[in-house]
């Protein structure tokens, strides 16, 4: 990786390991919905006032917006609405974790509709990665009296996993390169919050907002750092490594979500857990790991 993209992975790694934490805070007097709402709004006027402070186009060209309705709905209605709702179920590490396997379907939806292909490294790395999360997986699958909300939860988990797999792909695509990356992210933000406004009233009613400091500064910390920057880091980085190696990011996430997870929620960490973390991490070398380049030969 080029020195910009390792530091924006480490950007990205460490913002988001923090999210699920927050996200808790999220979950209470305010349907889950709503709160998403939130989120994007923000996100995407931060975005746009980004845009606009730095003299970058505001509006995107008319093919554009198909595109970006959709790449809302899978990125920030559907992949957040199970996610948020996941966390009533299961500790905030767990779905952190799930989101490590990202890089397979990732991957595989790549290889069928971009062609792009996966080197016999990368598959042997993705697979200690799986087989390292399976061992976190086992130990929360395990706990006494959990097994009923833990399977809704990981359910939950995995349906978001997949919708934002189909963004990520998205995102990789010629169409993406058609129109200003930073403004289309932010328009792709607030069609996403309008559509989560629209389910929020179905699903909860009027907007509910809970006026606790815990609350509000969570969802200015969500939508401005956690999706306008991090978003606009993360999907650069699809476009620099592709969808498959940038989602090797959430090997690292789950590290930090849990270690604040220990402090916050009483996580408890096992061998399994850490024998779990150990293989991932070392899957993630392997699979991102640069050939050595060819000797030249004499002509």
């Amino acid at each position: 990786m080029s020195s910009r993209a390792i530091l924006q992975f480490l950007t990205v790694v460490l913002i988001w390991g923090t999210t699920w934490i927050v996200i808790k805070f999220q979950l209470g007097s305010v349907n889950p919905s709503w709160s998403v709402t939130y989120r994007f709004a923000t996100g995407g006027m931060a975005l746009l006032a980004w845009c606009a402070i730095k003299g970058l186009p505001l509006t995107v060209p008319r093919h554009a917006l198909p595109f970006l309705v959709l790449l809302g709905l899978f990125q920030f209605v559907m992949n957040f609405n199970f996610v948020y709702r996941s966390e009533l179920y299961i500790p905030s590490g767990i779905p952190a974790v799930a989101f490590a396997l990202l890089m397979v379907p990732n991957a595989i939806l790549a290889w069928a509709f971009l062609g792009r292909k996966v080197s016999g490294r990368f598959v042997l790395g993705s697979a200690l990665g799986i087989v390292g999360v399976g061992l976190l997986f086992a130990q929360q699958l395990s706990l006494p009296g959990s097994r009923a909300d833990t399977l809704l939860g990981l359910g939950l988990v995995v349906a978001g996993i997949l919708s934002a797999s189909i963004a990520n792909v998205m995102q990789a695509s010629p169409k993406a390169l058609t129109f200003p990356p930073i403004t289309g992210l932010g328009w792709a933000m607030l069609i996403g919050a309008g559509m989560n406004a629209v389910l929020a009233t179905l699903v909860a009613g009027p907007p509910q907002f809970d006026p606790a400091p815990s609350y509000w500064l969570g969802f200015l910390y969500l939508g401005v750092v956690a999706s306008a920057l991090a978003f606009a880091l993360y999907f650069d980085l699809v476009r620099q490594m592709g969808p498959a190696e940038a989602a090797w990011t959430g090997v690292l996430i789950p590290m930090i979500a849990m270690a604040i997870s220990t402090v916050v929620e009483d996580f408890q960490w096992t061998v399994m857990a850490i024998a779990g973390c150990v293989l991932a991490l070392v899957g993630m070398v392997i699979a991102l790991r640069q050939p050595a380049p060819k000797p030249a030969t004499a002509r």
